[in-house]
Formats: structure tokens, C-alpha cells, sequence
């Protein structure tokens, strides 16, 4: 055993080797600056412009100023003293926005809400007195997540419409393919390439009408005040109610909602949060499942996803085909369902009318969420549009598991042949256990139909074996189910996002 001295030496040995000497650090200005900090890879790698752009500071500090405007012009129409020169200096402002003042304000006076107001009324300074009146900070912050959060299924709800519609073609064109079926993952009665498509386009529609649901039942915060009762609103306008009800419909309304909430605290219920992280989480295990299943298919060599002209595998296996997007969409897919657990717990936690504990958690989940919900689109709409079927492999493994699923059709035809059902069943039993021997102990070719052909017993429908061991007679009435699917479910789920389907997703990673 080593004594304390030598795990000393040792210890003393690999501090000196390890330590980096903060003081002075390696010369790095030749590296531009962007490499220099951790940026997330939902932005720098995967998210879409029109996502990234949704959550950037743009956005958000353009939209506060909307609502400083929409707001002053209400109150103006309602009888305020607010002159019109001041509304036309906040409308001609939206966009000037000098973050680098709203970053040094930030730092004077610890609010970024009133940093913001100080900078938009430097840029219009006529406007400055009457900027944010009567309202508070969840006035801007919160009304702009919810219009964020409505804009942002607004650009996953065609993107997931792209999906469907590509799948359905995919399901269509191979709907009367047979194929091996599994339960718990052995192979079980045939079902079609079409009809596994089918049911994996089944549940991207319930997300659709998810989406849909969600998205139409957000309400606006509207004109609430600091603790929701409206009072700072009220005095403005000298104790006149239904003025104060006008101005939150007329700014609701400006903000493109149809509906605010009549009752709130300071903020709005987190549980819209929950419902909207929920609804993309719900998607992500949809997508989980289909891209797991095409794994799955990938390794049986079956069915694989698109493969770039110049994409290669690792090391030294480069003749593999590894199906590298369908397991990113796995990967990012369950980032996603975990998302949801912070909305949740922070609606639960939120004591009375509002805490602030809620604020640096939305601010990373409720963004991650979407940006996340984006890019598994986009990866399963490239996917989808490029799926490649092997036939040949699938009739091979058809033909190894078919013969021992087809024994009932056997026994049905030697009893039309004049057989005895009994005596039949126990040939079959027989013949089907000797071949169970041929391929799990010897390694060969599943050789039970061989084996009918050879038996003297089976001669009666020597002749018919042919028919009865084709794979068309096994899968039921799946083309069918898939024709009438796609034409009374799914044509009308997407029908209002035909004009965007030829658009393709291109993925730059």
C-alpha cells in the first residue's frame, strides 16, 4: 500500500502537470470571437432561420416595442393625452434597436424591461413620457412569449404537415408490399410496407390536430397590470371599467388573438406552458418511434434512409450504411420529452400571483423546446422524403418465417382435399419442428416447405402450395385500410397546407 508521502508525490506530480495557469492564458486573438464561447448547438448546428429567428433578441425586443405602440395608440383612442406624433415616432422605431445602450442601461438599473424602455425612448424621445403606461413587466414579457409561442407552432405545423404528406406517398406507393410484422420484436403475421407507414403517419396526425388544438387555444395576457386586477389601468382612465375592458380587447386584438384571459396574477398561468411543451413533447415521442422503427429496419436491411452521394460511415467500416439521421432525431427527440418537466414543475411552484423563479427556467426550456421541435422535423421530413425499399430482402426474410405462419393454411387445404385435421395438424407439428431444428441448430435455410413437397402425405395439394404460400394471401386487408386512410384522414388533415408541399428540407449539417 502506497504511504501518505508517495500519494502526495503523486498528488503534488499531477497538479503540477494538469494546472492551467489562468494568469496567462495561451494567445487567442487570431480565433474569431464566436469561437470563443459556447453557443448551443440548436442554433449553431441544427434550428431552421425562421426558428432561430423567432427567439432572437431581435424578435423579442421588437415585439416589446409593438406592444409599447399598440398599447399607446389604444390608450390614445380611448381618450389619453397621447398626440399622434408620438405614436408615429414608436412606429418608425420598431427596428432601431441599439442593444448595445439596452446592455449598459441593463447594467445601471438591473431591469431589463426598464433598460429597454429608457433605450426605445432615446431613439423617440417624444414618445419617452408615455412608453409602458400603466403597465408592467409581464405586459411585454409574457404577451410576447405567448405571440413567440403561437408563431413558433405556426412554423412546425406545415413542417409536420411535410411529413405526413411524404410518408403518405411512401405509404401509398408500397401499400400492397408484404413484409414481416413484429410483436415484441418476432416476426408475427405479414402486414404491408404501406400499412407500417400508415400507422406511423397516424400518430403525426394526432400531433397535427395537437399542434392545432394548442396553437388555437392560446389566450393573450392582454392589459393586466401588476397583480391582474387592472388598477394601474383603471386610474388611468379615471375609474372608467369599460374603458379599461375596451383597451384590452383593442390591444388583443392588434396582437392578433382572438381571445384574452379575463383572469390572471401577474402573469399568465404557466400551465399554457405546460400545454404547449407537452404538445411537443407528445411529437417527439411520435417521431422517437417512427425513426426507431426505421432503425430497426436499417439493421434488417429492409428499409433505409436517404444516403448522401458523399456521406461516409467511420473508421475502418466504410461499406456500412449507418441510418445517422433517424438517430438524431432519437437523440434530440428525447430532449425534448424531457423538456416538458420544467414547465410542469414550475407551474406547480409558482406561490400566489407570481414568483420570479419562473423566469431563467422559461428562458432556456420554452426556447430549447421549439428549436428542438424544429430541427426533428426537418430531420424526419428529409428522411421521409427519401426512404428506399428492398424488396428482394424483404421477400428473403419473408421466405424464412412465411412457411411456419402459413401451417393453418395447410391444414385448411388438406381438409378441403379430403384430409383429417388431427392427422394433418400432427404432419405439420412434425415437419415444422424438424425444420426449427435445420435453421436454430445447424445454421441452415428454413426448409419446412421443402419438406411438404417431399412428404407423400401432402400430395393432395402438392400442386396448390404455390398459392398457398404467397405472401398476398397473408396480409389481410391492409392495401385496403391504407386507400381508405389516406384518402378520409389524412387528405383532410393537410389539406389547408397543400400550398407549401413541395417545399424541401434542407439540412446544412
Amino acid at each position: 500500500m502506497d504511504s501518505p508521502r508517495t500519494r502526495q508525490n503523486y498528488s503534488n506530480r499531477l497538479s503540477s502537470n494538469s494546472r492551467v495557469d489562468v494568469a496567462s492564458p495561451p494567445d487567442m486573438s487570431h480565433i474569431p470571437p464566436e469561437h470563443l464561447k459556447y453557443r448551443s448547438p440548436l442554433v449553431s448546428r441544427y434550428a431552421s432561420p425562421e426558428m432561430a429567428f423567432n427567439f432572437s433578441e431581435m424578435k423579442k425586443f421588437s415585439t416589446w416595442r409593438k406592444l409599447w405602440t399598440w398599447l399607446a395608440k389604444a390608450e390614445r383612442h380611448l381618450g389619453l393625452e397621447i398626440t399622434e406624433e408620438q405614436i408615429s415616432q414608436m412606429e418608425q422605431n420598431i427596428n432601431n434597436i441599439d442593444f448595445e445602450r439596452a446592455a449598459q442601461e441593463e447594467k445601471r438599473v438591473r431591469h431589463d424591461v426598464m433598460a429597454h424602455v429608457l433605450t426605445f425612448g432615446a431613439c423617440c424621445p417624444s414618445a419617452a413620457p408615455i412608453i409602458h403606461l400603466g403597465a408592467t413587466s409581464a405586459y411585454v414579457g409574457d404577451n410576447t412569449d405567448l405571440i413567440v409561442m403561437k408563431d413558433g407552432l405556426d412554423i412546425l405545423l406545415p413542417k409536420l404537415a411535410r411529413c405526413i404528406q411524404r410518408l403518405s406517398v411512401f405509404a401509398e406507393e408500397f401499400k400492397s408490399q408484404p413484409c414481416l410484422s413484429y410483436t415484441h420484436l418476432q416476426p408475427a403475421q405479414l402486414t404491408t410496407v404501406g400499412k407500417r407507414a400508415c400507422v406511423w403517419v397516424q400518430d403525426l396526425l394526432m400531433d397535427v390536430r395537437n399542434f392545432e388544438t394548442t396553437r388555437n387555444n392560446i389566450k393573450f395576457r392582454g392589459v393586466k397590470g401588476t397583480t391582474g386586477t387592472q388598477a394601474s389601468f383603471l386610474a388611468l382612465f379615471d375609474e372608467n371599467d369599460e374603458k379599461v375592458e375596451i383597451l384590452d380587447k383593442l390591444v388583443t386584438e392588434a396582437a392578433g388573438f382572438k381571445k384574452n384571459f379575463l383572469v390572471c396574477g401577474q402573469t399568465y398561468s404557466r400551465k399554457v406552458d405546460v400545454d404547449c411543451l407537452s404538445t411537443l413533447a407528445s411529437m417527439g415521442a411520435s417521431v422517437h418511434k417512427i425513426c426507431t422503427d426505421i432503425r430497426l429496419l436499417a439493421s434488417f436491411k429492409e428499409v433505409e434512409e436517404p444516403f448522401e452521394k458523399e456521406q461516409t460511415a467511420s473508421g475502418t467500416v466504410s461499406y456500412k450504411r449507418n441510418p445517422m439521421k433517424s438517430e438524431r432525431c432519437c437523440a434530440l427527440a428525447r430532449h425534448l420529452m424531457c423538456l416538458v418537466q420544467d414547465p410542469l414543475m414550475t407551474a406547480s411552484v409558482q406561490w400566489m400571483e407570481r414568483t420570479l423563479d419562473d423566469s431563467a427556467n422559461r428562458r432556456v426550456c420554452l426556447a430549447e423546446a421549439f428549436l428542438t421541435a424544429d430541427i426533428v422535423l426537418s430531420t424526419l421530413h428529409n428522411i421521409s422524403d427519401g426512404l428506399v425499399v428492398y424488396p428482394k430482402v424483404i421477400e428473403r426474410r419473408i421466405s424464412q418465417e412465411l412457411p411456419f405462419m402459413a401451417t393453418d393454411a395447410i391444414v385448411k387445404a388438406m381438409v378441403k382435399a379430403g384430409g383429417n385435421k388431427q392427422e394433418c395438424h400432427e404432419k405439420i407439428r412434425s415437419i415444422s419442428h424438424e425444420s426449427g431444428i435445420e435453421v436454430k441448430q445447424h445454421g441452415g435455410e428454413n426448409d419446412f416447405l421443402e419438406r411438404v413437397r417431399k412428404s407423400p402425405y401432402f400430395h393432395p395439394i402438392h400442386n396448390d402450395l404455390e398459392d398457398i404460400f404467397d405472401p398476398k394471401h397473408f396480409i389481410g386487408r391492409a392495401p385496403n385500410q391504407v386507400s381508405r386512410f389516406l384518402e378520409e384522414e389524412v387528405k383532410p388533415s393537410i389539406v389547408m397546407y397543400a400550398n407549401i408541399m413541395d417545399d424541401i428540407a434542407e439540412l446544412d449539417l
